[in-house]
């Protein structure tokens, strides 16, 4: 018995270890996964269940606010049940509530459907990273966090390809569905060969109020963006009575944690103005990266004939230098300033989108793609060192609650990012559409040369107005990509309010 013992509770080491860590980066890699491959889906799933494409952004959305809201508590979870046994319920669950989306006849379960997903996702990211660094020596927890990083670069790059394909191929359910064996197959495995590292769970009262008021006002706050276009924004009761809940909501919930013993949320460390500065660049860049990354698809295939596969192919380049970047921007932390780095990269991505904003409709793929491809050059110059930068400012023991903290602002952002975005690329359209239509053939020879090959009037004006919508959602796709490249812009002076850091922290450390 104490020989099995032993073996039960000694470390993985050579093949074991091998597959554990496999099974852990899998967890990791649907988690990230699932949060992109739904992007250049959201046209098909609208189509099949009767919805418009801003309500099926929710689709995008409802994981990314579930998600944003279970971050700040995974560390209460795993203390309290043993972060082994949450990790693999939350892998179960996760596998289930794929499932559910798969079989989802409205929208309604569907987006119950990916507020589980979101919650159990969100579980499995932060405890995919831990365990990995708690199994591997600390002598090779680099190599660890090197595993981690990459399947967190290459699952968003891969969401939109795959999504894009079985959406062509099979239907938009099996982007769902390709999780459930998964989940099934590694957490049983992961049980198994990760309890031995099981901690004993610790009864540690949760602050319940500050979790109310968490769903509370980012409950409020998302749907009010969700739900203001339908309803005329303000000028709608249920709008105005959103915006009063989260603006209530937030100054209630910052007033209780800022006054609570054990907050579920330490916004103490915003006292730091180094991970404040850095926290404020990444909201606004992540945001505006997410947004960018949401239109770019929902553009290509509702007004440029893309399918769901080649819309995804091409939203799927920005990934590709972002790999090949990221071990130089991790060998360069050591010596350079991180907000140099952070600098340099978040102006590169404004520069690249900035030239996004003058194509035309006659834009080739490879017109689309190239700007596309340079931006991934700059994704690692932004995320790793500002991450490190974050981190590195706020006390040691505090950095369990910051990196909760950015990782919740971080998912918040990009949700809010993609309602607004839409909103604002619906409304310019509509604006653009307005302004042109009143300069559109005040001759009247387009119309007759279109008559003239044939068409009847009506036709003739119809296919004048096709041309006149063509070119009014182009300029809007253009005029967001400018108020993006202008976001990242403003987001890489930002940087600029830190100190300079006046001690490093290892990638292990951070994570990323």
């Amino acid at each position: 018995m104490s020989s099995a013992r032993h073996e039960l509770e000694a470390p993985l080491k050579g093949p074991m270890l091998f597959l554990a860590a496999i099974v852990l980066a899998s967890a990791n890699f649907i988690a990230v996964l699932d949060m992109t491959i739904a992007n250049v889906s959201v046209p098909n799933i609208a189509g099949s269940l009767g919805i418009s494409s801003t309500q099926g952004t929710w689709v995008i959305t409802s994981y990314s606010v579930a998600e944003a809201i279970i971050v700040p508590l995974t560390g209460w979870i795993a203390g309290r049940f043993g972060p082994v046994r949450v990790f693999t319920c939350a892998m179960l669950l996760f596998g289930a509530f794929s499932a559910f989306c798969g079989i989802a006849q409205s929208l309604e379960f569907l987006v119950v459907g990916r507020i589980m997903q979101g919650l159990t996702g969100g579980l499995m990211i932060p405890l995919s990273q831990m365990l990995l660094l708690k199994i591997f020596p600390k002598d090779k927890a680099n190599a660890a966090m090197a595993l981690w990083a990459m399947t967190t670069l290459i699952a968003p790059v891969l969401g939109p390809i795959m999504g894009g394909w079985m959406c062509d191929s099979f239907g938009w359910p099996v982007i769902f569905f390709i999780n459930v064996p998964l989940a099934l197959f590694c957490a049983p495995i992961a049980w198994k060969m990760l309890r031995r590292y099981e901690m004993e769970g610790a009864k540690v009262r949760l602050d319940a109020i500050g979790l109310a008021l968490l769903i509370i006002f980012v409950g409020a706050l998302q749907l009010m963006v969700d739900l203001g276009k339908e309803h005329a924004w303000f000028e709608s009761t249920l709008i105005v009575t959103l915006g009063c809940i989260a603006a209530v909501g937030f100054v209630v919930f910052v007033i209780w944690e800022l006054t609570e013993k054990n907050p579920i949320v330490d916004l103490k460390v915003f006292r730091h103005r180094g991970f404040t500065a850095s926290v404020i660049t990444l909201t606004f860049a992540f945001g505006a990266m997410f947004a960018a990354n949401v239109l770019t698809p929902l553009w290509l295939q509702s007004y440029m004939g893309y399918t769901s596969t080649w819309a995804g192919m091409t939203t799927a380049w920005s990934g590709v230098l972002a790999i090949v970047f990221a071990p130089i921007v991790g060998a360069r932390m050591a010596k350079a300033d991180p907000r140099r780095l952070v600098f340099i990269g978040l102006i590169w991505l404004a520069v690249v989108t900035a030239s996004r904003a003058f194509l035309t409709v006659d834009a080739t793929y490879w017109q689309i793609s190239i700007p596309l491809i340079l931006m991934g050059a700059g994704l690692p110059f932004f995320f790793v060192p500002l991450t490190a930068l974050s981190l590195g400012s706020v006390d040691p023991k505090e950095m369990a609650s910051a990196a909760g903290l950015q990782n919740f602002l971080r998912t918040l952002s990009g949700a809010v990012a993609t309602s607004v975005v839409q909103t604002m690329w619906e409304d310019r359209s509509s604006i653009n559409h307005s302004e042109l239509s009143g300069l559109a053939d005040q001759s009247g020879q387009a119309v007759a040369t279109f008559e003239a090959g044939g068409m009847t009037h009506d036709q003739a004006l119809y296919a004048l107005n096709s041309l006149v919508d063509e070119q009014s959602v182009m300029i809007a796709t253009n005029q967001i990509m400018m108020l993006t490249a202008i976001a990242f812009a403003l987001a890489a002076f930002v940087i600029w309010l830190a100190p300079k850091p006046t001690r490093a922290v290892s990638m292990a450390e951070a994570g990323h």
